[in-house]
């Protein structure tokens, strides 16, 4: 009786349920970008994106335009920076990715800092599942619907881009559209997850799932369900330890998804340290 009053309690609470709702929503939609962030190689780029749209956002509440607009256009901005201060200088393209996110990051908390506001505007940085509002909860929706469906359409493509870019172009696939297609699904997904666990900790739920599905498998599709199943098994465990321990929602759920990539890390059949720890050892007993 005790576990099922575990999970039943919280459901009594509308806002619980609201937190459920949009933190499983978040954690879809990070899980299937996060495949393809982790084979292209573009964690450090995630990070960079998912901290350079603050300005944008936050602008975007300003003057009351869609949060998705903002971030979108900080998002693309960033990286189009990024490039343009690679070619133009000695400067390495991970330090210049450092110097812009870094740089547009502190613009969006002065920002945050200076608008008077009848609203907490640091639920940005750090998350308010617990207190997203109805037309809040319409817009993650919406988004994760476009992005999913997006993803859909262009799944063959965007695996093919992932795995072999020269194969790609050479069939007549653009590789620069199809960045620029995960650049712009990248904004919305951090504006989708922000909802949940905020600015800071949004690049987690967008590298980790990807990254833990693939210690676990060498195929994409099943990579692709591991992904959806850690992250909205994280979010659940993640919304239901903040409400019984009265932690942060967003942190809990993050935790929870690293503490699935350490076991991943740790036993994965094939992958894991110490699964292949055992079987050395047991190859030099036989």
């Amino acid at each position: 009786m005790a576990v099922v009053e575990w999970f039943t309690v919280p459901f009594q609470f509308d806002f619980m349920q609201r937190a459920l709702l949009v933190s499983v929503v978040a954690g879809v939609v990070c899980a299937v970008l996060s495949c393809w962030m982790t084979l292209i190689g573009w964690s450090l780029l995630g990070d960079a994106v998912s901290h350079a749209v603050l300005p944008g956002v936050v602008l975007s509440y300003i003057f009351g335009f869609p949060l998705a607009l903002g971030a979108l256009v900080f998002g693309a901005g960033s990286v189009a920076l990024i490039g343009v201060v690679n070619r133009t200088s000695r400067v390495k393209e991970d330090a210049a990715i450092g110097v812009v996110f870094t740089a547009m990051f502190g613009i969006g908390v002065v920002l945050i800092s200076r608008v008077p506001s009848e609203t907490d505007l640091m639920h940005i940085l750090f998350g308010d599942v617990l207190g997203v509002s109805d037309s809040a909860i319409v817009q993650v929706l919406v988004m994760a619907t476009v992005t999913l469906s997006v993803v859909m359409v262009k799944h063959r493509d965007l695996t093919l881009f992932a795995f072999d870019r020269v194969h790609a172009h050479t069939i007549g696939i653009s590789p620069r559209r199809l960045e620029a297609l995960l650049l712009g699904l990248l904004s919305l997904t951090v504006v989708i997850a922000l909802q949940a666990v905020g600015i800071i900790l949004v690049v987690a739920m967008v590298i980790i799932p990807g990254a833990t599905a693939y210690l676990l498998t060498d195929r994409f599709e099943r990579m692709l369900l591991i992904s959806v199943a850690v992250s909205v098994s994280a979010a659940v465990l993640g919304t239901y330890a903040s409400f019984h321990l009265n932690v942060a929602t967003g942190g809990a759920i993050v935790v929870s998804q690293a503490a699935a990539f350490a076991l991943a890390y740790l036993f994965s059949p094939r992958q894991g340290v110490v699964t292949r720890a055992f079987a050395r050892r047991r190859a030099v007993v036989t």
